[in-house]
């Protein structure tokens, strides 16, 4: 006797229509939280790197590394996050690649270190700078929707230290405190995404399919 398995799945009521969370969807999200996982630990081991043995050459090579991975990991998280506003979605990554082009040239570039000629050159700062910019649109759009109190101090504090360190105005302690606080918010931020239930990070689709509708009538 041949016996049929009918594998249901969760009817949700979103704003414009009824939608389902399929396995491609929760696979997203996954490599989403992966994606900040990895970020947040490749750029918080750095800081920490930073605040301890900045003069350390085989830490400042290391850093090199770290910041590579982070920057990757960074690319992958706004490729799979869910935003309805495709504009916004896309000036994020735009943002991103003007970073990734910046930190290739200042490799190329500068002959010391990655994160000395960061640190030291402002236009190399301006540049990178970008990608930073693209990683305060995660904290603003996940404050926005979940409220986290973590990324309500990551979201102006990544603006206050880069531009501040732009313009000379943070004495050297402050800094430190501020990177200090940036590193231990951002792993804070990435191991509650890690336990949050998957279907708040999907969103409603319904709306993601009504954006979609009215920009092909729009055609």
């Amino acid at each position: 006797m041949e016996i049929s398995v009918e594998i249901t799945s969760e009817v949700y009521q979103g704003q414009f229509g009824e939608f389902t969370i399929t396995k491609d969807d929760r696979l997203s999200v996954i490599v989403y939280r992966s994606a900040l996982a990895i970020a947040a630990l490749c750029f918080s081991i750095g800081a920490m790197l930073v605040l301890w043995q900045p003069s350390n050459p085989d830490v400042l090579s290391l850093l090199t590394w770290l910041y590579l991975g982070f920057m990757i990991a960074l690319g992958v998280a706004l490729w799979t996050i869910h935003i309805y506003l495709a504009v916004l979605h896309r000036a994020l990554q735009i943002f991103w690649a003007i970073g990734a082009i910046a930190t290739v040239s200042v490799m190329l570039y500068f002959p010391e270190s990655l994160a000395i000629a960061i640190y030291d050159h402002q236009l190399a700062l301006l540049g990178i700078g970008f990608s930073f910019a693209a990683l305060t649109g995660i904290f603003f759009k996940e404050t926005f929707c979940f409220n986290r109190f973590e990324t309500k101090f990551l979201t102006p504090l990544l603006p206050v230290l880069i531009l501040g360190h732009l313009a000379n105005i943070l004495p050297i302690a402050i800094e430190r405190g501020l990177l200090g606080a940036w590193a231990i918010l951002f792993v804070i931020f990435a191991v509650r995404k890690v336990i949050q239930a998957i279907p708040p990070d999907i969103g409603d689709k319904s709306v993601f399919a009504y954006l979609k509708a009215e920009k092909q009538r729009s055609l």
